[in-house]
């Protein structure tokens, strides 16, 4: 019964995450008509989306404060419910045009705090169901909602464009949303407890649920010596938000990528606006594989190894965003393979600092706080490419995105190795 119980909130909660992309991603597929629609440039598309990114990374960090206030089931419904208001009404005011603007600021505010709840109170239900010994796995098919929630968002959003214009894409996808709602609200508990179940043993015998007492899960660094816990209050803290300075570059990447690239897809080789939609989504189906096989070298090669498996997926990150800012522009098909080909290498750490990585580092209790602190610190790095590559895009042209691509990746490799080395000196495992 257990495992039943299980596989219905693994379901409801995948999908859960997946649904808030198809009212996310759904912008950035239509980027092109919203410029027409409004009569803006790169620049000011790039404002405009850059409220919701900011009101999104603001809302990380409200989210994991308001986690030891409200549950997380409570979080995630309120975060559906908001967001499919946000996307019915940005599809009533795009046809307004220019007039529109004011309260299309508002509306993306209002829309990014209602998103930012969707990761970390997932993660916190999630934490609630999974034992570590399992979270590389279990968590690198669970997250695969984002990759797969991110494919068929913008294709919905391409076929709903295609067939009846611009305002329906956003009518389509709250649609969407809100069946999922439903079925959310149906589906999910907040921990086994709730469902008539025993709950999962602590990670860590010594774990508790006072936050100043818990101990992040620390494990033997690979000496003789017994492994070194870190505690729940300023040590642990500082390693969180560690990860998310790190976890800043790799989100600044993907959202550079996943922003721009059905854009640049469109104007540079001059590709309708739903074809280039489908052809972004290489990005995430290579991406999709990567978070796979990064959850399971994490678990199987690496014994349990968050950082290790990042270190050898962020040395291919520097590889094949060099790749594609020297060949990339060549041909549709060079910058859809390499954009592949990058997802597959940017996911896979994606999904372990924020992830497995984010429940790593604490006790279950205290999950949902890691990973919008995680999640916060890296959602930053949308607000910045947005607006920098929406800059230089429009000064420099295209191939300035991807070289900024690469200088980004090699501050990553930089900042892993740096943090890999300090672990280790300490003798924490993560």
């Amino acid at each position: 019964m257990k495992l039943g119980v299980r596989a219905q909130i693994f379901a409801a909660t995948w999908l859960s995450y997946a649904g808030f992309y198809v009212t996310r991603k759904v912008f950035n597929v239509v980027k092109h008509p919203i410029k027409e629609a409004l009569t803006l440039d790169d620049a000011g598309v790039a404002n405009l989306w850059t409220t919701f990114l900011v009101a999104y990374a603001l809302g990380q960090f409200f989210s994991a404060w308001l986690s030891r206030r409200m549950s997380n089931r409570t979080q995630v419904l309120l975060g559906m419910s908001t967001s499919v208001a946000c996307s019915l009404a940005t599809g009533a005011l795009l046809p307004l045009g220019h007039d529109a603007l004011p309260l299309l600021f508002v509306v993306l505010a209002v829309h990014g705090v209602a998103q930012a709840t969707g990761w970390p109170c997932n993660i916190g239900l999630m934490a609630r169901w999974t034992e570590k010994k399992e979270r590389g796995r279990v968590m690198a098919v669970w997250a695969t909602c984002y990759q797969l929630g991110a494919v068929f968002a913008k294709a919905f959003a391409a076929f709903f464009f295609g067939w009846l214009g611009l305002a329906w894409s956003f009518y389509a996808a709250a649609g969407a949303l809100a069946v999922i709602t439903v079925v959310f609200a149906v589906c999910v508990k907040e921990k086994p407890e709730d469902a008539g179940l025993p709950p999962y043993p602590d990670d860590d015998p010594s774990d508790a649920d006072d936050a100043d007492d818990d101990v992040a899960p620390a494990v033997d660094a690979g000496g003789g010596e017994p492994p070194r816990t870190a505690r729940a209050g300023r040590e642990q803290m500082l390693l969180v938000v560690a990860m998310g300075v790190i976890y800043f570059a790799f989100k600044f990447c993907r959202y550079a990528l996943d922003d721009w690239s059905a854009l640049i897809l469109g104007e540079h080789f001059h590709i309708a606006t739903d074809v280039a939609g489908y052809l972004s989504t290489a990005f995430d189906w290579i991406g999709f594989v990567g978070v796979l096989a990064a959850g399971w070298a994490s678990d199987k090669i690496f014994g349990g190894s968050r950082l290790n498996t990042i270190a050898v997926l962020t040395v291919g990150c520097v590889v094949v965003t060099s790749l594609m800012y020297g060949l990339g522009l060549s041909s549709p098909y060079a910058f859809v393979i390499f954009l592949g080909l990058v997802g597959f290498m940017v996911m896979g750490p994606d999904s372990l600092f924020s992830g497995a990585g984010a429940m790593d580092s604490g006790s279950r209790e205290q999950a949902a706080r890691a990973a919008g602190i995680i999640n916060g610190c890296g959602a930053i790095g949308p607000i910045v490419q947005e607006r920098l590559i929406g800059q230089l895009k429009g000064d420099y042209g295209d191939d300035v995105v991807f070289l900024v691509m690469v200088v980004m990746t090699v501050l990553a490799a930089i900042g892993v190795g740096a943090f890999w080395l300090t672990l280790r000196r300490l003798k924490i495992r993560l």
